[in-house]
């Protein structure tokens, strides 16, 4: 195992101070560590093609940098990757987390397909490898050998992260956001009322949402519902991120007499931000999303999202939502959830970063749990 700080002080004795992704657990250490480092600029993304293309953009200006993400999101920076980095000879260092290895311990359904095609993907790509050493005397040399391609070609090289290679744990404390003053001028305009306890809220969308179908996104959300109360109509995202709501409009489309609520997080609410318009233009009355806000990428390590500088409400109201509610507690969303039907609606519900963070896994596998929600929709 190395050091996250050894990591990051080799990076930098390499010229790469700056970092900029989408987190993952297999790097909680590494982005912990970045607030403690001195030197190191840690820019978050909204997506993890995002990332490669600020990477891009920090290179043009003369500052080598490091995009890292999840092999899941990998998918995601294919286009920059090839388009922009490939086509404009840009060389990014990746950190990619190997998750799903077919030769490391195992992990969840969502990372088993990606997990053995990431190399080839890679390949596909053109775009070299290799796995990032867990000894720290061999760290040196697998960077050299990074920065000989990248100077040398002029193009991407990724460094594999395997489980248990970066030591150090990510923090449960939610970062900060990189602009105070910003954060205030939106706060002042788009929040209401404390936050609430995350599963205080999710008790109360449970409660209202015993006839309607319910699609939980990417993470501790869909983990905290199913502790609740797993329940038929439930559906729990594994993987794919941001893409509940998408997920969402598409079952309302094809079940218009059927009410269908989408639990959304503010990360992954930002990650595909452009779907929010696509439901404003469907404009589905049945749709109602709701968006659990607690600033942080939670289930990963509590990493700050550029949450606080948006204005997610006047997002929706933009694109054409009937329907934009900032709930002030627990009871106003309740009451919402209840009597939404002249949608599509969006609440915007700040909640706290979660205390309780061991929780239980669906013992049900998504395929599984898809059919089963299925199932209820069509028997009634």
């Amino acid at each position: 195992m190395i050091r996250a700080e050894r990591l990051l002080e080799e990076l930098h004795a390499a010229g790469r101070s700056l970092l900029t992704g989408v987190p993952c657990s297999l790097l909680g250490g590494l982005l912990e560590a970045c607030r403690a480092v001195p030197g190191a600029r840690h820019v978050p993304a909204t997506n993890e093609g995002d990332a490669v293309a600020v990477a891009c953009g920090a290179w043009l200006g003369g500052r080598d940098a490091v995009a890292y993400l999840q092999n899941s999101g990998l998918g995601n920076a294919v286009n920059p990757l090839t388009s922009l980095a490939g086509t404009f000879r840009v060389p990014v260092l990746l950190l990619v987390t190997w998750r799903g290895d077919p030769e490391g311990p195992a992990d969840e359904p969502q990372h088993a397909r990606m997990g053995a095609i990431t190399p080839a993907l890679l390949e596909a790509m053109g775009i070299p490898w290799a796995v990032l050493p867990e000894d720290e005397a061999e760290l040196g040399p697998a960077l050299a050998a990074a920065a000989e391609h990248l100077d040398g070609a002029g193009t991407p090289y990724a460094l594999l992260v395997r489980r248990g290679t970066i030591g150090g744990a990510p923090s449960t404390t939610p970062g900060t956001p990189a602009d105070p003053a910003l954060v205030a001028a939106a706060d002042g305009a788009a929040r209401v009322g404390e936050p609430v306890e995350p599963d205080a809220a999710l008790r109360r969308v449970a409660a209202a949402t015993e006839r309607d179908a319910v699609l939980a996104t990417t993470g501790f959300t869909g983990r905290a519902l199913y502790a609740l109360a797993d329940r038929p109509n439930q559906l729990y995202m594994a993987g794919s991120m941001g893409c509940v709501s998408s997920l969402a409009l598409g079952l309302a489309l094809a079940r218009p007499e059927r009410r269908v609520v989408a639990l959304d997080g503010d990360g992954a609410f930002l990650m595909r931000m452009g779907a929010v318009a696509a439901v404003g233009h469907a404009r589905p009355a049945n749709l109602v999303h709701v968006l659990l806000d607690n600033g942080v990428h939670d289930s990963t390590g509590a990493q700050a999202t550029v949450a606080a500088s948006v204005d997610p409400a006047g997002v929706a109201r933009a694109c054409g939502y009937r329907r934009v509610v900032c709930a002030a507690d627990g009871d106003e969303l309740e009451a919402v959830l209840r009597e939404a039907r002249e949608g599509p609606t969006f609440v915007h519900v700040r909640t706290l970063p979660r205390a309780e963070r061991r929780l239980p896994r669906p013992a049900v596998a998504p395929d599984a749990v898809a059919r089963r929600l299925r199932a209820w929709l069509a028997s009634d």
